[in-house]
Parts: structure tokens; sequence; C-alpha cells
């Protein structure tokens, strides 16, 4: 029992946090010496939690270290954080307003909150104590991160996505960058209430998913992609067979027939990889009818279009763009990459004909992400694809506390394939596509 463990001196400390930085050092690296690891392995969390704090109040009583009550228990959080978490990362990890985790170096950690980079007192130690962090959390998955090979991805177990890098590439230090996973999914009502698009969209929009229609939803980093296309899968009937793609797996399909494919990288010897067109072309054997790509980044372009013009409608991809037309561009691009032989204008015909909405996402100045424009696929025109603005977003100032103002605006283009929508009994009203404005909520 913890009771049971030799208390430290308890009194005014001669510590300050500098010291105690050392000092914490000091008990963690005699704490490593000390541990039996293969007992450690047999116990349970709470367990082993007990015995880290029995440990490290032995080792500083033994040290005969005078320390006041709060010093004593931040260095026992400190060393169950390095021994069972991410040392200091933990407590931004925990922390559940934190989407994005950024380590410029062992001084210099921001994280991204409510859409905005702000700057955080958390430190590593020096170079070497972020270099164990990262080295633990390579480890956990198989990876190896050195000199030789010093880029890595990874993936805590909670689904969150890393980048490492490491000197020479980063030359001011190991670089760390932690996606966070959300658990909590938004739903549609969500995201009209924070703003990011208004009912006649979001209707629109669940009603093309039902109708089976294919759906691009383009936008750059962090603008919010994979929380749409999540909230987009919610339309998708519960008796349909789903399989769903992805370089790391972040989509949360509720439905009770899905199917999740992730890439993998090659081992240590280069040997192997399986690529996003590797699972595509294996999925098309699966029976899906619906296949979900979590993001076009190759040549596997190629083959989703050939599936989605064979049968497989009601497929939805993301692509980083920073607009419709560029989305189109950079998907022509990629089948390119697939090293067949195509001319470009069977290729603009058959990207016409398989995509048919486009839904562009952006994440503003402010920090806010919304949906800034919808558009319709409607063919080819002068040998471009033609795409018809449906609804979009008209940024018109920012505030003097630096928010975004503006609405939402309805153009007034009549949507192709309404005729569709209607016949498969699915609400769709002429209104939505009045020429109006919808102010942002207040």
């Amino acid at each position: 029992m913890m009771s049971s463990a030799p208390s430290p001196s308890v009194g005014a400390s001669s510590h300050p946090g500098n010291d105690l930085s050392a000092l914490q050092e000091q008990v963690y690296r005699a704490l490593l010496t000390r541990l039996d690891v293969a007992h450690l392995a047999q116990l349970d969390r709470e367990s082993l939690e007990m015995e880290l704090a029995i440990s490290t109040m032995a080792i500083l009583e033994s040290q005969g270290t005078a320390l006041r009550t709060d010093e004593i228990r931040r260095i026992v959080e400190a060393i169950r954080s390095e021994v069972l978490g991410y040392g200091p990362l933990d407590v931004l990890l925990n922390d559940p307003s934190v989407s994005d985790i950024l380590v410029n170096g062992a001084t210099r950690v921001y994280v991204e909150r409510g859409g905005r980079l702000q700057e955080t007192e958390v430190r590593f130690r020096d170079d070497t104590h972020l270099r164990d962090v990262i080295d633990k959390i390579v480890a956990q998955v198989g990876r190896r991160i050195d000199e030789s090979s010093p880029m890595v991805d990874a993936r805590l177990p909670d689904g969150s996505r890393v980048n490492a890098v490491l000197p020479p590439l980063a030359l001011d230090g190991p670089v760390l960058s932690i996606r966070k996973f959300v658990k909590d999914r938004l739903s549609l009502a969500d995201l009209i209430a924070k703003g990011s698009l208004v009912p006649p969209m979001g209707d629109f929009l669940a009603a093309v998913v039902r109708a089976r229609r294919n759906v691009v939803i383009s936008g750059g980093t962090g603008s919010g992609k994979t929380t749409l296309l999540n909230m987009l899968s919610e339309n998708i009937p519960p008796t349909e067979r789903i399989i769903t793609i992805e370089d790391a797996a972040e989509l949360q399909l509720r439905q009770p027939h899905v199917v999740r494919l992730e890439t993998r990288p090659p081992n240590l010897e280069g040997q192997g990889e399986v690529t996003q067109r590797d699972l595509v072309r294996n999925c098309l054997r699966m029976r899906p009818d619906r296949i979900i790509l979590g993001e076009i980044r190759g040549a596997e372009a190629l083959d989703m279009l050939q599936a989605m013009n064979t049968g497989h409608d009601g497929s939805l991809v993301t692509v980083h763009a920073n607009s419709p037309t560029d989305a189109m561009s950079r998907i022509e691009m990629m089948v390119a990459m697939a090293n067949v032989s195509l001319p470009p204008a069977v290729v603009k015909q058959t990207m016409a004909s398989a995509l048919h909405i486009v839904v562009q996402v952006s994440r503003l100045s402010d920090g806010t992400r919304k949906v800034v424009g919808i558009h319709e696929v409607v063919g080819m025109k002068d040998n471009f694809i033609a795409l018809q603005e449906l609804f979009r977003f008209e940024q018109r100032a920012v505030d003097e506390t630096g928010r975004v103002q503006g609405g939402f605006v309805s153009t007034g283009n009549r949507p192709q394939c309404l005729p569709l929508l209607r016949a498969q009994g699915l609400r769709v009203l002429d209104e939505w596509f009045r020429p109006q404005e919808y102010p942002l909520p207040t």
C-alpha cells in the first residue's frame, strides 16, 4: 500500500523549477534501475501506478531531499507520465479542447484550440527527453526512427495520428506533430449550430448521399474534411455494406455492416507495403455497396473513378485542394500517376461522368470551419469539367474581435439532379435553391 512507503522530508523547498526538473530526471533514472520489468508486466494499471508511486517516494526519501507536498506530488505525477504515458504530452493529450499538438524542439510546444494556434508552457527537459518520447511512440507501432530514417508516421493507441522528424532534416531539434483523434462525432445539427453550414445545405447534402450520388469533399489541412465525411455517412442506410479505405483510420461510421481497411507502410527491409490503390482494387472483390476513401492521394484515383462508373454509386472521397476547380485538377493529375496512357479528354470525361457533387470546406482566419461552397458537376464544356455553384459562403468583413462576418448564399441555380432525388422519394424543396442569404448564427 502507498501508506507503507517512506515519506520524503517535507518542508521549505530549496529547489527552483530547473532544479526540480533535474531532480525528477535523477529519480526517473534511479527508478529505471530499481524496477523489475518482468514483475511490472504482470500488474494491472492500478497496481502499476501504486508501485511507481511507492518506488518514487522511496527514492526521494533515500536522497533526503526536502520538498514541499505539492513538489512531491508533481514529481510523482511526472514519473507516472514518463513510465505509463508520454511525459509532458499527457496533459495536452488529456485536454479535450486541444485538437492538434505541435512540438518544435524541446522548448516550443504549441496546440490548436478552437481553430487557433497557441503556445503552451509545456516543455521537455532537452532534445534527448523529446527523442525518448518519440522513440516510445514509434516503438509501440513497430516502427523505427533514427538518423538514417529520420521521418516516420505513427498512431497512438487512441487513434491519434503522429508524424515525427529528426535532425538533420529538422534543423532546430526533433519535431513532433499529433492530430488528436476526435472521439465524439458531430451531427448535422452540431455543424449548423457552429455555423459551419445552414439547414438547406445540410438537407441537400443528406439527400444527395441517400440518392447514391458520388461526393467529393475538398479542403485544406485541418479544414474539417473528415468531420464532414463522418456527418454525411450518417445518411447511408444501415442495410448497405460499406468499405472504408484510409491511410490512418479516422472515420467513425455507426452502421452495422462496415469493413475498415488501412494501408500499411513498408517494414524495416522496405518490404510488405500495402497502398491505397492495392486496397481499392481489392475492395472491388469484396462486394461493397459503397466505398469511402479517406483521401485521394495518388494512382488510386483512377481505380476509384472506374469503380464509380461501374456500379459503385454513392461513394464518398476527400481530396486536398483549395477550390472545387483545384480539386478537379488534382484528381486529374493523380489519375496520370497510375501510368495508364489515357488521353486528357478521356480522363476529364470519366471524371465528369463519375463525380456528381463537390463540397468545399475551409478553415477561416478566426479558426472557424465552414462549408464555403457546394457545386454540382454538370458535364463537359469547352473540354473542361463544368461546375454549377449551388451554395457559397460570402465573407464580408472581420470585426474588432477577429471574428469573420458574412453569410451563406443560395445562388439561385437549380440542381440538375433534382428530378433524380425526387424520383427516389426524397424531400427536396425548391425554396432551398432560390436566391437568398442565410446570416450566420449569433
